[in-house]
């Protein structure tokens, strides 16, 4: 069985890391295919090799225009994928329209491998938003091509369903859930130590719509709660990032507007998906932005608070069941609040993020007894 996997990688996006991480784990250890076996599309294939010890190849071809581009990257494409049983096309959010390229590209990719002659596989990945008919249109062929899709909440398959999806579609979690985690939360006794990560919200070094006063409004947000729960607490934050460097930036901003900047520290360091677990996992609790910080930090059982700057980190607390628990960017007033729950119930609440950390962890793996079964037909 030789396998390809498509997806966002190769950007020092750790989230998207930690996925593919979690993917080539569940592949091999599942004995489903041998490591030498894989390989992976990606933006920088020098980097993916480096990282994850498997073959990789370029996800996109840059020709001058985009018609060029495209041609390029079929033919160039279609030569590996001519050598492949299997092309699974994810995880991560890669169904949605935000981002002008993403729909075309895994759709014209996702397309090639099936007449290439692998069977496909869209597995572990997020819906939306999708708002466009180009979107829509792209989407759809791709799930059409696929002999099976897999979805990691109940609202991306939803909206699937809504855009006129009709097939199958199964909900099995994010494969970041597989990523091996060496060291588990410990319980304790009350909240002293907080991991907080935080990505560039509207700022113009970043965000795709720049907004200063919003990119403002949100450090001095984040700036003054967390000063606030120090001064209640007595706590220690620790900042770190599950993109480097862009987010270890955004943090030097909100350390900067802080007034107790002895009790912080930033880890200025591009960690690995299992550094990430385990700089979770050495926390009480996490304030996370970033969705992957916060599913990393499950998996190491740890508690969570999302700042839900995007639907699926809402999305994502829904799923745990744990709404309460998520702060709207615009109203990071709500965090204190939110931190004060977390403390008056927190035996409970490290007792139940345990369990449902197993869970996530046992229902990401089945997503391998998916793909097995499809190949069986």
């Amino acid at each position: 069985m030789r396998v390809g996997i498509i997806g966002n990688y190769g950007h020092n996006n750790n989230g998207d890391e930690a996925i593919l991480a979690g993917l080539i784990h569940q592949l091999t250890a599942s004995g489903f295919v041998e490591k030498e076996n894989i390989i992976v599309f990606s933006n920088a294939p020098s980097n993916t090799k480096a990282r994850h010890g498997v073959a990789s190849h370029p996800l996109l071809y840059k020709e001058g225009n985009t018609a060029k581009s495209a041609l390029k990257t079929v033919r160039e494409s279609r030569k590996v994928m001519k050598q492949l049983d299997l092309v699974i096309v994810g995880g991560g959010g890669l169904l949605m329209d935000m981002y002008k390229r993403d729909a075309p590209l895994y759709s014209v990719l996702g397309l090639t491998a099936k007449a290439s002659g692998c069977r496909v596989a869209v597995h572990g990945v997020g819906a939306g938003p999708i708002t466009t008919k180009m979107g829509r249109f792209f989407i759809k062929r791709l799930i059409q091509a696929a002999s099976s899709v897999a979805v990691r909440d109940e609202k991306s398959r939803r909206l699937l369903r809504e855009i006129g999806i009709s097939k199958d579609i199964h909900v099995i979690y994010d494969p970041a859930f597989s990523v091996p985690a060496g060291v588990a939360h410990q319980p304790s006794g009350r909240i002293r130590k907080v991991g907080v990560t935080a990505v560039p919200y509207f700022s113009s070094q970043y965000w795709p719509q720049a907004d200063p006063a919003k990119y403002e409004a949100y450090l001095n947000g984040m700036a003054g709660s967390l000063d606030d729960l120090i001064e209640r607490k007595e706590l220690t934050i620790t900042f770190f990032s599950t993109k480097y460097p862009e987010d270890v930036e955004v943090t030097k901003d909100i350390a900067a507007r802080m007034n107790h900047q002895q009790h912080i520290e930033i880890l200025d360091e591009n960690l690995g998906p299992e550094q990430i677990v385990e700089t979770a996992a050495a926390q009480d609790l996490v304030i996370g932005t970033r969705l992957h910080s916060l599913i990393l930090s499950v998996n190491a059982e740890t508690p969570i608070i999302g700042i839900t700057y995007h639907k699926k980190v809402r999305d994502f607390m829904e799923e745990i069941n744990k709404p309460e628990y998520a702060v709207a960017v615009d109203d990071l007033s709500q965090l204190v609040p939110a931190f004060e729950k977390a403390g008056s119930e927190w035996e409970e609440l490290q007792v139940e993020i345990s369990t449902r950390s197993n869970d996530l962890k046992e229902n990401a793996a089945e997503g391998m007894n998916l793909l097995q079964r499809k190949g069986q037909n």
